[in-house]
């Protein structure tokens, strides 16, 4: 099939004239997926130029246009006839994977921490092939945790990461591939040739409704800690989601009771979860922007230790993330059915039953009020 790529112009009302080019026949976006015949290149003429200033401008606008042009139609040829785009096997790979972070969740940027120091520092699409893979894949068997402090001074935790971590990191990256391959920045899909890491199954620690009740009870130097603990408890939400929840995501539901809209940050799902009246006192007093002023994640490392601590929970080792253990655990003790604990999770699947099942507000509404707390 013939390929055509024209450069064109087109009058905005501003009486500026914008660089396009046309398509035929009609290509793909790789982000949108959408098919189309028109590509803005962000380059201006000016409509009538008058001094030799702006004419030596529009020329050389037009020859970045024209390169632009023919280096995109040597690209559609290539990849129609099957060659290899030489161009965009030299392009930065670090650079591609940092324009995905800003739309993914935190886990991500660790694993582009991880991939710039194995890679140290360089890499092109041309060195994304299944041995370079597989090394990333042994390095994070391997490799030590990093932070802040220990990545700015290039220094070793000596904290090794967890298999599982490895497996997730692992699963990362791999995301990153499929959507490469599908963007046509590879052009072989790395993934059919790569293993994934076995993850180990873990005991999940939580809380018993007496720990619970007995957490509730005791005092804790940090009130805002205290408060988004036991609101977790209650709802099940995510430290990252709780961070980011602010006051215009908890509404009125048409049942009379309140509720959460939010998008999560691990799972990228748009949810509305009822939650109990109880839950809703701990935010405290209405008003704008973060619910829970003043948390940070610092707050859930040592303080929660020492609050626990103080509340005599000291034979299990409870992270904030048990908090979300404890409510689904105490959920299902209630007799709460699994795929309503699922959905109130918003887990995209039940592994551990049959294939998941939408549900009626009204059972999400009881799973909301099934869990009390009374402080002794």
């Amino acid at each position: 099939m013939a390929i055509k790529v024209t450069l064109r112009k087109r009058v905005l009302a501003s009486g500026k004239v914008s660089l396009y080019l046309d398509y035929w026949p009609a290509v793909r976006n790789p982000r949108t997926q959408q098919y189309s015949r028109r590509e803005y290149l962000g380059i201006y003429l000016v409509k009538s130029p008058k001094t030799g200033f702006d004419k030596n401008a529009n020329a050389e606008k037009l020859r970045q246009a024209e390169a632009i042009r023919a280096q995109r139609e040597l690209a559609l040829i290539n990849e129609e006839f099957g060659f290899i785009d030489k161009a965009r096997q030299k392009m930065d790979f670090l650079k591609y994977f940092r324009s995905k972070l800003a739309t993914h969740d935190q886990k991500w940027t660790r694993v582009y921490n991880h991939f710039e120091r194995y890679s140290k520092g360089r890499c092109v699409f041309n060195d994304i092939t299944v041995e370079f893979c597989n090394g990333f894949k042994e390095y994070l068997l391997s490799a030590d945790k990093l932070n802040a402090a220990k990545l700015k001074n290039k220094e070793k935790s000596g904290t090794k990461l967890s298999q599982n971590s490895a497996a997730g990191y692992w699963s990362t990256f791999r995301a990153l591939l499929a959507i490469a391959y599908r963007e046509r920045y590879l052009n072989e899909n790395v993934n059919d040739f790569l293993d994934p890491i076995d993850t180990i199954e873990t005991r999940r620690q939580f809380l018993t409704q007496d720990e619970l009740n007995t957490l509730a009870a005791t005092p804790c130097e940090i009130p805002v800690l205290k408060a988004a603990s036991l609101f977790s408890c209650l709802t099940g939400l995510r430290i990252s989601d709780i961070l980011a929840l602010e006051w215009e995501n908890i509404t009125k539901h048409t049942d009379g009771g309140w509720c959460i809209r939010l998008q999560t940050e691990k799972t990228d799902n748009e949810a509305t979860l009822p939650i109990s009246d109880q839950a809703y006192e701990l935010c405290g007093t209405a008003g704008k922007g973060k619910v829970f002023k003043g948390l940070n994640r610092g707050m859930t490392r040592q303080p929660l230790q020492n609050w626990l601590k103080d509340a005599g929970i000291t034979d299990k080792h409870i992270t904030f993330h048990c908090f979300r253990h404890t409510y689904a655990t105490l959920q299902i003790a209630q007799g709460t059915g699994i795929y309503t604990v699922s959905k109130m999770l918003t887990h995209k699947n039940v592994s551990t039953t049959q294939i998941y099942a939408d549900l009626v507000d009204s059972k999400k509404r009881e799973a909301a009020e099934a869990i009390k707390i009374n402080p002794k």
